[in-house]
């Protein structure tokens, strides 16, 4: 059993890390959004021997997540560690597919292609349609 004074002053840090933490999170607001991006994407196509057929490449607009979510340590007498830790992460809430056409496509010999079945490869990606804070190692959302 703790003694009474050891007990009060744990409780008193505890009051004064729970205030500070609000205070801190409300001074820096969560800020996850879904930015614009660019890629390079290079997409090589091979026969069904293996050789090279066609390289093709493009710069292709798509969104990411970016930001900072507030996570926290606090003392804590419950965990093994001596620590409570709540971390969070800015992620995806869910992906969207999208296909994307590359359209400068080249031979093996680095000739541009341009005939109109082989100028162009069409490619599936996926990208964040939006993005929120998550707890870090929740990937259920």
């Amino acid at each position: 059993m703790l003694p009474i004074m050891y007990t009060t002053q744990l409780f008193i840090i505890s009051i004064a890390i729970f205030f500070v933490h609000n205070v801190l999170a409300e001074d820096n607001p969560e800020e996850c959004e879904t930015l614009p991006s660019e890629l390079h994407i290079i997409k090589e196509e091979f026969d069904e021997l293996g050789r090279l057929q066609r390289t093709c490449n493009g710069d292709i607009a798509v969104n990411k997540c970016e930001g900072a979510c507030n996570s926290q340590v606090q003392p804590s007498v419950i965990t093994p560690s001596g620590f409570l830790k709540e971390c969070y992460c800015c992620r995806e809430t869910f992906l969207r597919e999208r296909i994307i056409a590359l359209t400068h496509c080249y031979d093996p010999d680095g000739v541009r292609l341009t005939s109109d079945k082989l100028a162009t490869l069409e490619v599936k990606l996926k990208e964040p349609a939006d993005c929120k804070c998550f707890k870090c190692g929740d990937f259920s959302g």
